[in-house]
């Protein structure tokens, strides 16, 4: 019901910086909060940012102080601006939008995330 659409990554050098945007897309939706997780190579997919409607946030202690989430909520779209970027960066991420969708008087709720876009940060 509601699609998103990651892009922004590819590869980086340590130390350099790189913005991934996602943007929601659908019908009768209102996104609440957006995040950003990653996964690296045999890991745990792991909560990045999170980013709720009113713009309060919060990061993994591993990228506070050099990522920042944002978004435009006239867009439905979320951006991670990731800056002193290191190897242990190295994933593909993924967006991820909670919302609540509308059918006349019934609302429902539900999580969508997007197909996963690759960061790859070389020494």
């Amino acid at each position: 019901q509601v699609q998103l659409v990651e892009s922004g990554g590819g590869l980086v050098q340590t130390g350099g910086s790189l913005r991934l945007s996602c943007a929601a897309s659908g019908t009768r939706f209102s996104i609440n909060d957006m995040a950003w997780h990653r996964q690296a190579p045999g890991k745990q997919r792991e909560l990045v940012a999170r980013i709720s409607s009113s713009g309060n946030t919060n990061y993994a202690d591993s990228v506070k102080g050099r990522f920042t989430i944002s978004r435009d909520n006239a867009k439905n779209t979320v951006y991670l601006e990731m800056n002193m970027m290191t190897p242990e960066d190295t994933a593909v991420y993924y967006c991820e939008a909670d919302y609540r969708s509308y059918f006349g008087d019934d609302l429902s709720v539900g999580r969508s995330w997007g197909q996963g876009t690759q960061v790859t940060v070389s020494s």
